[in-house]
């Protein structure tokens, strides 16, 4: 076979195998969501719509009032006679919750913070913490406290569960983060905004011109994987022609990042937007409740995946593509066109990242233009925890650091869940600093 056959033989594989990568979505989603229906402060129960705020004021009683604020919600919940509360919202977000010392007995008074932050998810529940101590007569401390919520195995399973998920839908962007690492050396910030255009344009296709998700799934995966193509023929070849170092490339994936993310603001607003507005089913495995949205969501992450790493291990170009990212001078010299498989990996990894932001959005319930940055840096954690350009380290990395972010939540606030994570990377590349499934190199 001639090297121009040989090399449209290997352009007609790369269409097959992204074709098929399109066409499993098609066996794979099913799509339903969440409605903004309204739920009473108190018995709060978490399903498609819906929210839970909860917690307990040891040293409180009834009456105590506690505000929850954010995503265009006001609720205010009095605490029971045990000093029991729930509140429930129904948009997925970043809430501020106060006590009002105020409405404290005269006995106790405030320790910590009276106001906290938390993020939830449509479908879940999120205990708040809230420090407080009791006086005597004489306005001495008799005790301190802080409000709990018990460790139980029914809410261990259920956090494992997000964890699950979580790290499944960080895999998909981070993998292709992973592959542009280890075939450029480039650490692109740029990558996160991706996942916002997917999860964007879901919301332009499926809920404002009213397409069937199937195919607005299919929409986007396309064209954010035409905005990677077009981004390395544009952008990222003509500035590695021009000899600009790691350092000054990195400054302009930043730079990219802005632009992109204030452009998002501009066209779709601030405010938090829905792909769809159906109600969703609940499916509960015994303690564990999930959405369908959820259930799908993970599907079609596995399968994806899996079909990745098959391209990887199994498929010419695939293994192109490791050997560029092994040693992209002795790849050239082995007559891999090096351009070629940056810019296949530059599509792939737009395409990853923008299904990633479709699935975020219908299990979040909700997307805005600052969703790809909240996870830029869960995504480097997970990249850098399994070893920096393995795209198999990254899916590894992802678990692991979804896992953690979920698991946190059992005995720590909810601020604490991404700096435990975080902590988690740092104690592991003390012991080792290559990651999980990176080698050591030698320097000097």
């Amino acid at each position: 076979m001639s090297p121009t056959a040989r090399k449209s033989f290997s352009h007609r594989r790369v269409r097959v195998t992204f074709g098929t990568l399109l066409a499993t979505l098609i066996l794979s989603l099913a799509v339903l969501s969440g409605s903004s229906a309204a739920v009473a402060a108190t018995d709060c129960v978490a399903d498609a719509s819906t929210a839970c705020f909860f917690g307990t004021i040891r040293d409180g009683a009834a009456g105590i009032d506690i505000l929850v604020e954010g995503n265009g919600q006001k609720v205010t919940v009095k605490t029971t006679a045990d000093g029991s509360w729930n509140a429930a919202v129904t948009v997925a977000g970043t809430y501020t919750i106060t006590l009002d010392p105020k409405t404290l007995p005269s006995s106790v008074t405030m320790k910590g913070e009276a106001a906290q932050s938390r993020d939830v998810t449509l479908g879940a529940r999120a205990g708040v913490l809230f420090s407080t101590q009791t006086t005597d007569a004489s306005g001495e401390m008799t005790s301190s406290t802080t409000t709990t919520t018990s460790v139980t195995w029914d809410r261990f399973l259920q956090q494992a569960a997000s964890g699950l998920r979580l790290g499944l839908l960080l895999a998909l962007a981070a993998v292709g983060l992973s592959l542009i690492y280890g075939t450029t050396g480039l650490s692109n910030f740029a990558h996160a905004e991706q996942v916002t255009l997917g999860g964007l344009l879901a919301y332009v296709f499926a809920n404002v011109m009213g397409l069937n998700i199937y195919i607005a799934t299919i929409i986007v995966v396309a064209i954010t994987a035409a905005t990677g193509y077009f981004q390395d023929l544009i952008l990222w070849k003509p500035l590695r022609k021009k000899g600009l170092s790691l350092n000054q490339m990195i400054i302009v994936t930043i730079g990219l990042a802005l632009a992109l993310q204030y452009t998002f603001q501009y066209f779709i607003g601030a405010s938090t937007v829905r792909i769809l507005q159906n109600n969703a089913e609940i499916v509960n495995f015994g303690p564990v409740t999930l959405t369908v949205q959820s259930l799908i969501a993970m599907g079609v992450s596995v399968v994806v995946l899996t079909l990745t790493g098959l391209f990887l291990l199994k498929t010419r170009t695939g293994r192109a593509t490791r050997a560029v990212s092994d040693n992209p001078a002795l790849a050239a010299a082995s007559g891999i066109d090096v351009d070629r498989i940056i810019r296949l990996v530059w599509t792939i990894a737009a395409g990853l990242a923008g299904l990633s932001g479709v699935m975020l959005g219908l299990v979040l319930n909700g997307i805005n233009w600052m969703t790809g940055m909240q996870l830029l840096l869960l995504l480097f954690a997970a990249v850098t925890l399994g070893g920096l350009g393995t795209a198999f380290g990254a899916l590894v990395g992802s678990l692991i650091i979804g896992m953690t972010v979920e698991l946190t939540n059992l005995i720590l606030p909810g601020d604490f869940k991404y700096a435990t994570a975080l902590v988690l990377l740092i104690l592991l590349l003390l012991v080792r600093p290559q990651g999980i499934f990176g080698r050591k190199e030698r320097i000097g």
